[in-house]
């Protein structure tokens, strides 16, 4: 995994939400760190991070089912409900009893779920710009959620358009043309295509609601980083996020929009790196 385009995840585990592609960097037996990605999003915008954290830890990295080179097909549920349920299997799967987690944007709901609903159990957890707070989604967000099936319908060229349009608007920097291309490419052939819109579609805030009065008994260090210029979801949902869990540490960071791990990954590994090192 030396190269960005050399980021490939070589294992599988068959999910009950189908096959999920996950791999393990760094020396085994180290501390264990889990990395989850958001939406739309994979474990590639994890890369420069993971190969960073790998250096003392045992990173495990994952694309969730519909997402990235992990099964995507008709019918599939890719829920927060689904992912929260997934995440504790693979838990199970790769023996981890108490991990280090990080988790950004969706998968910060995903671990989340899993530690307040299904009992499972972490070192510590850093959350990157999470999906956490009510109301979440953006106008086109819910605008595409409630008409999926006429999205599905869109010509690929159009249907393209939309998905980099979006995707670069989740950094305040901007993306580089690579990036951009391995970012939106899962999405763009006729499965990618319905798997976009399908994981938008069942994106619902009642899978926060469901824990959102919850966070005050988290009794784990947390660490909460958001990027300053985000735009998907404003810093002040991070603030408060961080005052509702007990003892959370706020770190913003600056000159970084949603996808802090491409706009700043100096700074957010030098922050994830300072809070493994204390917790791990």
């Amino acid at each position: 995994m030396a190269a960005d385009t050399d980021w490939h995840l070589t294992r599988t585990f068959t999910s009950a939400s189908g096959d999920v592609r996950w791999d393990r960097l760094g020396p085994p037996g180290a501390s264990p760190v889990v990395l989850l990605h958001g939406t739309p999003f994979s474990s590639y915008v994890w890369r420069a991070v993971a190969r960073s954290l790998a250096r003392d830890h045992e990173v495990y990295v994952w694309d969730m089912p519909g997402y990235g080179t992990s099964e995507k097909g008709p019918g599939q549920d890719v829920s927060l409900a689904a992912q929260g349920r997934v995440f504790g299997e693979l838990l199970g799967h790769w023996g981890l009893a108490k991990p280090l987690v990080v988790a950004h944007d969706f998968g910060g709901a995903v671990a989340l779920r899993a530690h307040l609903l299904h009992d499972a159990r972490y070192r510590a957890l850093a959350l990157v710009d999470p999906v956490a707070l009510a109301p979440w989604g953006s106008p086109f967000f819910r605008l595409v959620g409630e008409h999926a099936e006429v999205f599905e319908r869109l010509p690929p060229a159009l249907h393209g358009a939309l998905v980099r349009e979006y995707v670069v608007s989740a950094s305040s920097a901007g993306l580089r043309p690579a990036v951009l291309d391995r970012l939106v490419a899962p999405w763009l052939d006729g499965t990618g295509q319905a798997a976009f819109y399908r994981q938008i579609a069942q994106s619902d805030q009642r899978y926060t609601d469901e824990i959102q009065g919850r966070y005050g008994t988290i009794g784990i260090p947390t660490l909460v980083c958001w990027g300053e210029d985000d735009t998907w979801i404003p810093v002040a949902k991070g603030r408060e996020l961080a005052g509702l869990v007990p003892g959370a540490r706020f770190e913003p960071i600056a000159g970084a929009g949603h996808l802090v791990q491409e706009d700043a990954p100096a700074e957010l590994t030098a922050a994830l790196v300072a809070f493994l090192r204390r917790e791990g």
